[in-house]
């Protein structure tokens, strides 16, 4: 096994030693076939590289480098392997909901342990081998993302309509022995895996403590395109302050236990279920919040610390802000503040934009699309600037899921587009034109 070289960095050791085109075998005598391997092996001092040249004879090289620095050398691909695909068809799969006609990759459904390592992806564990695991646990591959669901075996393999499902639990025990870092994730069904089958599910989360550092309980996302899919539900706002309260109860049981929640529910749970959003402090060190949980309280805290260095604009400005319909009346609030503190200087129109895109319960602003926002506001006085959130982007800020482009939006609604990222900061500073301390 070897990797293709396509690229030495100009800082790189191996610069003038080691030629494009040539491929790595081997660093320190293992074996190197895929980026956890190179990392694992590329820090060590002086290592010693097995390559093949350019003719395919083999040659041995050794680098002169500190522990810990970087080799510099560039592959193919950034996992130098192919990417991994899922095994498991998942009742609650998003990927299996979405519309017809979007870009290929949309419907590529990742399970790669590596990107749950590198990029923070969730796993199934499902389509790792016995060498996957080991290798894990040998390199101290830490934290890992699983998504674990549920902790009853026959339930998981039904849930993951794979049978390996219930099997795979036992790898999430051995990385909890091993003391690798793991961070969970629980898709709540209604009718499936909620109320006490939840409750037992988190009580055995939690007995893995400290090696479970948290556990995230998010609902599923149904949307309207779920023709011959496992018949689910949406959660009733019942169903959801059910699900609320039996996390709640187990994380002041952690609390107790182990001196941390180590589990919360998602913002979106709180927000269907009709409750508030808990304070800041509650989500202590915010574990999870790229999955939703604590976004609302940290952006809240957020806005009111940067308030008291809002310079109020010195003309008069009007903008039209999107955001999705769930978290509407906690953002207005927000933007109440902001206007407040702008001498009637500044007037935000806020938008709640209807999902009719992905239709079913879809409700969050991450999943607003371009076309909607067209449709719902063409026509409409929108004011000097529409702001769009950055969450509704694709993570180069160029378009929405639906393939439509910040600059087709501008042109369709004809205005400018300001892009707020979603801090406090961020969220003044594109409402009031102008960065926090005035010009």
């Amino acid at each position: 096994m070897s990797v293709a070289i396509t690229g030495i960095g100009e800082n790189s050791p191996c610069l003038g030693k080691v030629q494009v085109g040539e491929r790595l075998e081997e660093i320190n005598g293992s074996e190197i076939v895929d980026v956890l391997d190179y990392m694992h092996f590329s820090i060590e001092k002086d290592p010693t590289l097995t390559l093949l040249d350019l003719s395919g004879k083999q040659r041995k090289l050794r680098v002169k480098k500190p522990r810990y620095e970087d080799l510099g050398l560039e592959f193919d691909s950034f996992l130098m392997d192919t990417q991994r695909g899922c095994a498991n068809r998942c009742i609650f799969c998003f990927i299996d909901q979405l519309p017809k006609g979007l870009r290929e990759t949309l419907y590529f459904k990742d399970d790669d342990a590596r990107l749950s390592f590198l990029m923070g992806n969730y796993i199934s564990m499902t389509n790792l081998s016995e060498r996957d695991v080991q290798r894990m646990i040998d390199y101290r591959v830490s934290p890992i993302n699983v998504s674990v669901h549920t902790t009853n075996p026959a339930l998981r393999s039904r849930m993951l309509g794979n049978r390996r499902g219930g099997e795979s639990l036992a790898i999430l025990e051995r990385f909890a022995q091993a003391g690798l870092d793991l961070n969970c994730q629980v898709v709540v069904c209604k009718g499936v895996n909620d109320r006490e089958e939840l409750s037992a599910t988190l009580e055995k989360l939690i007995s893995m403590a400290p090696a479970v550092d948290s556990i995230a309980v998010v609902p599923a996302g149904l949307t309207g395109h779920r023709e011959g899919l496992y018949p689910l539900e949406l959660q009733s706002r019942e169903d959801a302050a059910d699900t609320v309260a039996r996390v709640e109860a187990a994380g002041q049981e952690a609390l107790r236990a182990h001196g941390r929640r180590i589990v919360f529910a998602s913002d979106e749970l709180y927000l269907a279920a009709g409750l508030p959003i808990p304070d800041y402090d509650y989500y202590e060190d915010f574990p999870q919040i790229e999955n939703g949980i604590g976004m609302i309280a940290m952006l809240r805290e957020e806005v009111m610390g940067a308030l008291p260095g809002l310079v109020p604009p010195q003309r008069s400005r009007k903008v039209t802000a999107v955001t999705g319909e769930s978290v509407f009346p906690y953002l207005r609030v927000l933007v109440d503040e902001i206007e407040n503190k702008c001498n009637n200087n500044l007037s935000v129109n806020l938008i709640p934009i209807r999902n009719d895109f992905f239709g079913g319960g879809i409700n969050v602003t991450g999943l607003v699309t371009g076309g909607d926002i067209v449709k719902q506001l063409g026509g409409k006085p929108l004011g000097e600037a529409l702001i769009v959130p950055a969450v509704m982007l694709r993570y180069d800020r160029v378009c929405f899921l639906d393939d439509m482009t910040v600059e087709q939006l501008s042109q369709e609604l004809d205005i400018p587009i300001v892009i707020a990222e979603m801090s406090g900061e961020g969220l003044i500073e594109s409402m009031t034109g102008q960065p926090l301390g005035g010009v």
